[in-house]
């Protein structure tokens, strides 16, 4: 399968598009946290704890305050919206009881989709105009580009270039 033409692009260029992109996105988180209910912190720390769900894994309340780089105590506030709003709940570890799993309420994926959907499907839509290999080359650039990111922003925390 060929691709469709695409215009030339610099870097620079793309940096800039990039740059567009997540800010538009960063707006958005806040109007889809608004639309369910929450924040933008409690949001993240849902998908967090959706992510886990559908790996299969089990999310200690710890863990989660160190995926999302939060203390412990603000875990707590995001933990007590989430079960205030029907979102999470917290279940004791079977294996240690002093340790707190947050486990997704049973419709809890359903009703972030519903604010999700329709972008999917556009952003779905969108990846039709892509070959396969198309899509493999920007799924590879958006996993790079993670990792640089997560590498540069552990830098800025550190107070380091």
């Amino acid at each position: 399968m060929k691709g469709k033409p695409r215009p030339q692009a610099t870097p620079e260029q793309a940096l800039y598009a990039m740059d567009r992109m997540i800010a538009l996105a960063q707006f958005g988180q806040q109007d889809i946290a608004a639309r369910l209910g929450l924040n933008v912190t409690d949001l993240t720390c849902l998908g967090f704890v959706i992510e886990a769900a559908l790996a299969g894994e089990s999310l200690a309340a710890g863990d989660l305050a160190e995926r999302a780089q939060l203390t412990t105590g603000a875990v707590t506030g995001v933990l007590n919206r989430l079960e205030k709003t029907g979102y999470a709940r917290r279940e004791a570890d079977p294996g240690d009881r002093r340790r707190v799993r947050v486990v997704m309420a049973d419709d809890a994926q359903q009703r972030i989709l519903q604010a999700y959907g329709p972008f999917y499907e556009r952003i779905g839509a969108l990846f039709a105009d892509y070959t396969p290999e198309e899509t493999a080359v920007i799924a590879d650039w958006f996993t790079r580009a993670r990792t640089v990111l997560a590498e540069s922003l552990d830098e800025i925390r550190a107070g380091t270039p």
